[in-house]
C-alpha cells in the first residue's frame, strides 16, 4: 500500500480542502450551515484530489517528464513500484468514485432549488473531474503549456469558495470573490513553488510552466504578487463586512506567507525548496480556518 499512499500524495489534501472549508464557513457565518452538505463535500475534494494527483504521476511518466534531473518525491509509475495499466485503472476507478460522491452530494445540498441548479453542478462536477485529468494527461496536457496556475485559481479558488457555499445557501454570493480569489491565489501559490523547483527538469523536457517561461527571477516576482495580492483580497473583503476585531485574527497566517515568499527568493537547490510546498500548503489551511473562526465569531 505504501506506493498507492505515496502516490495519493496526502500533503496535498489539506490545500484542497481549504476552499471547501471556506465556503462552509462563510455558509455558517450566513446562519446557513449542513454536516451533510459539509461532509459530502469534504469527500469528493478528497476523491477529486486523489485522482488528480494519480492522473499527474500517470501523465508525467507517460509523457517522458518524469526524469532523473527531477526534484522531490519520486513518482510511483516513472520508478516502476505502480505499473501504468494499474494507475490507469485507479483513475478511473477514482473518477467514478468522485461521480458518485459528487451527485450524491448535489442530490442531498439541492433539494429543494431549481432543477435546472442540478444539471450546472454536475457539469461543474465533471469538469472538475475532466480538469483533474488533462493536467499532465492525454494528449494535450494543459499543464504542459502553462495554464496549470488558471486552472488551479478556478477551481481551488472560485469554484470551490464560491460553489461550496451555494450547496449549503443556493445563493450565488458573488461577493465571496475577493476571499475565494485569495484561497485560490494561496494555491497558485503552492503550484509555483513546485513549478519554481522544477526548473530545470521541466526545462529539459518541454513542460513549459509560467517558471519556465518567465525564468527564475521574474518567477520569484511573481511568486511575491500572489502572495501580497492575495492577502490584499482578504484584507478588502474584511474591511467590507468588519464587524469586529475577532474577524481580523486571519491577520496571524500572514507572517507565515511573507516568510515563504522570503525563502523563495532566498534558496537556490531545488532540494531546499521542497519543504516550502508542505508550509505554504498548511499556511494556506492555517489562514482558512484563522479567517472561518472570525468570521463565525
Amino acid at each position: 500500500m505504501n506506493p498507492w499512499i505515496e502516490a495519493a500524495r496526502p500533503r496535498t489534501l489539506p490545500l484542497a480542502l481549504s476552499c471547501i472549508l471556506m465556503g462552509c464557513f462563510l455558509a455558517a457565518a450566513s446562519g446557513q450551515f449542513s454536516w451533510p452538505v459539509a461532509g459530502l463535500s469534504v469527500l469528493t475534494t478528497i476523491l477529486l484530489q486523489v485522482l488528480s494527483n494519480f492522473a499527474n504521476d500517470y501523465g508525467d511518466a507517460v509523457n517522458g517528464k518524469d526524469t532523473e534531473l527531477r526534484e522531490g518525491p519520486r513518482r510511483a509509475v516513472h520508478s516502476g513500484h505502480i505499473t501504468a495499466a494499474k494507475m490507469l485503472r485507479a483513475i478511473i476507478l477514482f473518477s467514478v468514485l468522485a461521480l458518485i460522491s459528487g451527485i450524491t452530494l448535489l442530490t442531498i445540498a439541492l433539494k429543494g432549488a431549481p432543477a435546472n441548479t442540478f444539471w450546472v453542478f454536475l457539469g461543474i462536477g465533471i469538469a472538475c473531474i475532466i480538469a483533474a485529468i488533462t493536467y499532465t494527461a492525454g494528449k494535450r496536457p494543459y499543464g504542459y503549456v502553462g495554464l496549470g496556475d488558471l486552472s488551479v485559481l478556478i477551481f481551488f479558488g472560485w469554484v470551490g469558495v464560491i460553489g461550496s457555499n451555494f450547496l449549503h445557501t443556493h445563493v450565488w454570493n458573488w461577493g465571496l470573490l475577493l476571499p475565494a480569489t485569495s484561497c485560490g491565489l494561496f494555491a497558485v501559490g503552492v503550484l509555483n513553488i513546485n513549478n519554481i523547483r522544477d526548473i530545470e527538469s521541466d526545462r529539459a523536457t518541454g513542460k513549459n510552466s509560467i517558471p519556465v517561461r518567465i525564468g527564475r527571477e521574474k518567477a520569484i516576482v511573481y511568486h511575491w504578487c500572489i502572495l501580497l495580492i492575495g492577502m490584499l483580497c482578504v484584507t478588502i473583503y474584511t474591511a467590507q463586512h468588519f464587524s469586529s476585531y475577532t474577524s481580523l485574527i486571519f491577520f496571524l497566517s500572514f507572517p507565515l506567507f511573507v516568510k515563504n515568499g522570503l525563502a523563495i527568493s532566498r534558496l537556490t537547490k531545488a532540494s531546499e525548496l521542497d519543504p516550502y510546498l508542505k508550509q505554504m500548503a498548511l499556511s494556506t489551511l492555517l489562514f482558512v480556518i484563522l479567517f472561518g473562526i472570525g468570521i463565525v465569531l
